[in-house]
């Protein structure tokens, strides 16, 4: 699978987040405000794992269709990815 710029993005958005709560932690901030940006951080990843499975799995469905192949395995496999990611 190649990944679009998009996606990149987005993971390097993730990083900057994840600095930014190792700064804070480093400042003693308040546990309140560190967790809140922990749960942005999840947020932020599992919508990644969600546009990474989507789109792979368009692909890999269309490819499958083109060649006349059942879907239904590549269906479940993206699904069962989702499942464990969460």
């Amino acid at each position: 699978m190649e990944y679009d710029q998009k996606v990149k993005n987005r993971m390097r958005r993730v990083e900057g987040q994840v600095k930014g709560v190792l700064q804070m932690m480093e400042e003693g901030r308040d546990c309140r405000e560190v967790v809140m940006q922990l749960r942005a951080i999840k947020s932020a990843i599992d919508r990644t794992v969600g546009v990474v499975v989507s789109t792979n799995l368009e692909a890999c469905v269309r490819e499958s269709i083109e060649s006349g192949e059942e879907t239904s395995d590549k269906v479940q496999e993206a699904i069962d990815l989702l499942v464990k990611s969460s």
